[in-house]
This record gives C-alpha cells, sequence and structure tokens, in this order.
C-alpha cells in the first residue's frame, strides 16, 4: 500500500519539567535559543515557552513545558522529553491512512497547535482497536506550511 504523505523533518521536540526557569537556564542563557513566544493552556495544563533552533524552513522549535497545575492530567512535567513533533506534508491524508492502518490517535483529533500549526497527536500505546502506537513516545503531527514542504522537495532533489 503506498503512503498518501511524507514525514519531512522534525519540526519540534517538547521538554518537561517541573519549573521552566531551569529549563531556561540550560536552553537559552547556555545554549542561546531565543524565546520566541509563549502558550499557556488550562485544557492541556501547560505554560510553556516555544524556542527556536535555526531558521527559515528548516527552523525547529524546543518548546520548554511547566505544568499549570502539578496534581493534574496531562503531566506534562513527568516526561522529561514530552514529545517530538515531525512535519508532515498533508496531514489530513496522513490521519486517515494511519487510522486506517491500525495507528491510535490521542482524544482531540486535527487542531490548531501552540505555533499555529494544525496538529495531531499520536497516541503512546497501541491498544486493541489501533495496535499501533508510539511505543511509549507521544508523537505530534505537524501540517508543515507550503514554504517548509517546497524546501524539503529542493533538499531531497539535490
Amino acid at each position: 500500500m503506498t503512503r498518501p504523505f511524507k514525514v519531512l523533518g522534525i519540526q519540534q521536540i517538547a521538554i518537561g519539567g517541573p519549573s521552566k526557569e531551569k529549563l531556561r537556564t540550560l536552553w537559552v542563557e547556555k545554549f542561546g535559543l531565543e524565546i520566541t513566544s509563549t502558550f499557556v493552556s488550562e485544557r492541556e495544563n501547560v505554560d510553556e515557552d516555544i524556542c527556536a533552533m535555526g531558521s527559515g524552513p528548516f527552523k525547529v522549535e524546543v518548546d520548554l513545558m511547566q505544568p499549570l497545575d502539578p496534581d493534574k492530567k496531562p503531566a506534562v512535567h513527568t516526561t522529561p522529553l514530552n514529545h517530538v513533533g515531525l512535519w508532515i506534508d498533508d496531514l489530513p491524508k496522513a490521519v486517515e491512512w494511519l487510522s486506517a492502518n491500525g495507528v491510535r490517535f490521542a482524544p482531540g483529533g486535527i487542531r490548531k497547535g501552540a505555533a499555529g500549526f494544525d496538529i495531531t497527536f499520536l497516541h503512546p500505546k497501541g491498544n486493541e482497536e489501533f495496535p499501533i502506537g508510539g511505543e511509549g513516545v507521544l508523537i505530534e503531527l505537524v501540517q508543515a506550511p507550503p514554504e517548509v514542504v517546497s524546501a524539503f522537495a529542493k533538499l531531497a532533489a539535490q
């Protein structure tokens, strides 16, 4: 069966901890990443700084996350490497095809993410109905904007 979408590259990594201060010390002060925006969501129990590494279509986000309430779910701080985000060239086709092929998605469907792109998450664990999960890793699929799709296509053609 032909896959109707491509995974283009890494869009982000999300790192959680009890406090963003310690995360900022390493990622912003020592590594020199720039905080480009912040995102706070009661629903997702998160207060995050969105940092940038690289530039243009190959920029990778590094999200530094702490929980709004450490006793609530999702517990963004209990898994230090919270999730990995992957650029996808056609997110709706990817979700349709992956679901039809036994991949389990986390609740929430396709929605706008913190950086403004359409996103969805693969569940870390499979179940009886959808036996394929992230094998313990939460994986975010992110709709790549046209300039990212084009840049990766040019890179692949070289």
